[in-house]
């Protein structure tokens, strides 16, 4: 039963985070229709799994709040700013009930509580004295329709315990019926599996109810099986023979019927049944109703897919042992099994990635509750726009940036934009812009985050630093660098302290957290234009393919995305561009020499290899000893007492068992030269 429980948390907690974008849109939205539907639809669920596995006060807690949107959807109350505050507030005390022992809690009795009477005082007040006098009369004018419903469950609808009987005896009570169940997929007995449905259902049903009734019966289970519903007439057609039979014919020759079928079926007899052409003029309907439930992605748990990534990492090492021996034995048969291993171990490591890739929407709903909630108690009209939030990240990287990137929007709304007094003095549009951006660059991904508001002043950033002795007065320094020192530890430029700013701990941690997953960080700034913070970020953290260089006999590796073009120059040509230019293919490029900046003493070679990387659009050299080959590497850590070792983003096991350092050739570049 635990079990159970707790799978119904994690889907609680799914359908909790899309009932909060789904308000999102419905307040930036005229149309409500189709979500007030998705609304009630969700509200419904948590009502009855919280009934199931006994989560009581979610599911009383849903009721009500049910009923309201039954309501709105109904036509009979307006959404309006009330209802999504009361709403939104009803959505973060969900999240605390999924909590196990928020419950007994005093904190959260009482708020419980309090939310649920202005849930009831607000269905009360827009619910009418009449009624329940209403209802009756609605059931009293219903009419007999025949519906046909096609109830096709997946073989692993039992493996949660759903028992598909149930469904079927819940239909049955709503009216008369008729279930013709198909046996035709049950294997023989020893290929049968006990905890597999093997059966289907073509149910004939009369009944008064709407068809919006009879698919609540399967709620819970659309994702589980194919459904069908449709009204085949506002009649009982139980009172026409021949339509029966026919029908049964052509279940007991087909044993299992589409309703497209029974309709054609039905269209047939019309035209052809004198009888039915007697009968007073009735309104049939063949509109197709299919449930769009088949199964397109799979839930997997984070430590099943981490030790799979695992898994391929140690097989990737491995790879690169067989590899390493292969050509030590010279040996072709063996040669050839390596070289099939290494295409394999490629296919599967790129395919265990795009597992753990998951889109940067995923986070969205949050930023877009934190500048709903954050604009309210500043009192200022901010509106947030998305771009190219469909890229994908892989989910480690996601779980690493979610609090970065909070901290930045933050401050987009505390410093960034103005109230809307001071923006019209401005002639700026009252409506403030956070605009997040990300895209896909080579095998990073860049994240935007722009705002249109006062910008950072560089005048106060120098005033700041030299009161906090940063900088020196003296010392002249230019707009970019001034705007970097926002990262230094400590550094605010914030007069008061506020509950989200101010404090002088942010901006460098944001620094910290990015640089820990090989990312940089980078701000772009206007007064009274706006400031754009932009994050470069790789792909995925594990496995890279790199090239394998060799400097004064220590090993490093070299990323593949970054490198252009390698030559070979001699050791004069080489020493005298060092922390130059050198001139290749007519070409000049800036470069340096990793000899010459690690400290190494000077090469007895007669040749050396320059490798040419991009850096912000610019092709710059590297100089190195020699070029060893192409390799797979598993990225490792250095550990904390490397951690500040900035242009090393990691390290790697050779075949051979040595280690080779991971380059990160922006940071390189950027600490020696000069290139901006």
């Amino acid at each position: 039963m635990d079990d159970f429980k707790n799978k119904f948390i994690e889907e609680a907690s799914d359908l909790i985070n899309k009932l909060e974008d789904t308000l999102l849109t419905v307040e930036k939205s005229s149309d409500t229709g189709r979500t007030v539907d998705e609304i009630f639809r969700v509200m419904h669920s948590l009502k009855g799994g919280g009934a199931m596995f006994g989560f009581e006060s979610i599911s009383e807690f849903t009721h009500n709040l049910e009923n309201i949107y039954d309501l709105v959807r109904n036509g009979k109350m307006e959404v309006t700013k009330k209802l999504l505050d009361l709403t939104f507030a009803s959505v973060d005390h969900l999240k605390l009930l999924l909590v196990p022992g928020s419950e007994s809690d005093l904190a959260v009795q009482l708020q419980h509580k309090d939310l649920s009477r202005k849930v009831l005082d607000l269905y009360l007040s827009n619910s009418p004295n009449n009624q329940k006098k209403l209802d009756i009369e609605e059931q009293q004018i219903k009419k007999n329709c025949t519906y046909f419903i096609t109830f096709d469950p997946k073989p692993e609808i039992l493996y949660d315990g759903t028992n598909p009987m149930y469904l079927i005896d819940e239909l049955c009570t709503m009216g008369s019926n008729r279930v013709f169940v198909d046996l035709s997929k049950v294997p023989e007995l020893d290929a049968y599996d006990p905890e597999k449905c093997y059966c289907r259902w073509n149910i004939l049903l009369v009944s008064e109810e709407s068809i919006s009734s009879l698919k609540d019966v399967f709620i819970f289970v659309e994702s589980d099986s194919n459904i069908q519903i449709s009204v085949l007439a506002e009649e009982d057609l139980f009172k026409n023979e021949r339509f029966i039979n026919s029908l049964v014919k052509i279940i007991d020759f087909k044993k299992f019927v589409q309703v497209k079928e029974v309709e054609e079926l039905l269209q047939t007899l019309i035209e052809s049944d004198a009888h039915l052409n007697d009968e007073p003029k009735q309104s049939l309907k063949r509109k197709l109703e299919a449930s769009d439930s088949l199964i397109t992605s799979i839930r997997v748990s984070s430590e099943k897919l981490d030790t799979l990534l695992n898994l391929v990492s140690e097989l990737v090492t491995t790879q690169a042992s067989l590899s390493l021996y292969a050509d030590i034995l010279k040996n072709h048969e063996m040669t050839v099994i390596a070289e099939n291993v290494e295409n394999l171990t490629r296919q599967l490591r790129d395919v265990a990635f795009s597992i753990s890739l998951v889109p940067i929407e995923t986070v969205v709903t949050r930023f877009n509750r934190l500048i709903r909630d954050l604009s309210a108690e500043f009192q200022k009209d901010i509106i947030f726009i998305t771009e190219g939030i469909e890229t994908e990240l892989d989910k480690t990287l996601i779980q690493n940036i979610t609090e970065p990137l909070m901290h930045i929007i933050r401050n987009s709304v505390d410093h960034g934009i103005e109230p809307t007094e001071e923006r019209l003095s401005k002639g700026k549009p009252a409506q403030g812009r956070i605009i997040l951006k990300s895209y896909y660059s080579g095998t990073n991904v860049i994240i935007e985050i722009s705002d249109d508001g006062r910008g950072i002043d560089p005048s106060k950033i120098k005033q700041s630093a030299i009161k906090k002795g940063f900088i020196s007065a003296n010392t002249v320094y230019s707009e970019k660098e001034l705007q970097q020192l926002i990262f230094m530890p400590g550094f605010s430029t914030a007069a008061t302290v506020t509950d989200i700013s101010g404090r002088g701990v942010g901006m460098d941690v944001v620094k910290r957290r990015i640089m820990e997953v090989r990312g940089d960080v980078d701000i772009e700034s206007k007064i009274d234009k706006g400031t754009t913070v932009r994050l470069k970020l790789p792909l995925t953290l594990s496995i890279i393919d790199g090239l394998l260089i060799d400097v004064d006999s220590i090993k490093y590796i070299v990323p593949m995305t970054v490198i252009d073009k390698i030559y070979s120059v001699s050791v004069e040509d080489s020493v005298m561009s060092a922390r130059n230019h050198i001139v290749l293919d007519g070409e000049r490029y800036p470069c340096f020499n990793l000899r010459q900046e690690f400290s190494y003493p000077e090469t007895t070679l007669p040749t050396q290899q320059v490798i040419i990387v991009t850096y912000e659009g610019q092709l710059v050299g590297l100089v190195v000893d020699q070029v060893i080959g192409e390799v797979q590497a598993v990225l490792k850590s250095l550990g904390k007492h490397y951690r500040k070792q900035e242009m090393i983003s990691g390290a790697t096991i050779l075949g051979d068992g040595s280690i080779a350092l991971v380059l990160d050739t922006s940071k390189a570049i950027k600490k020696f030269t000069n290139l901006k």
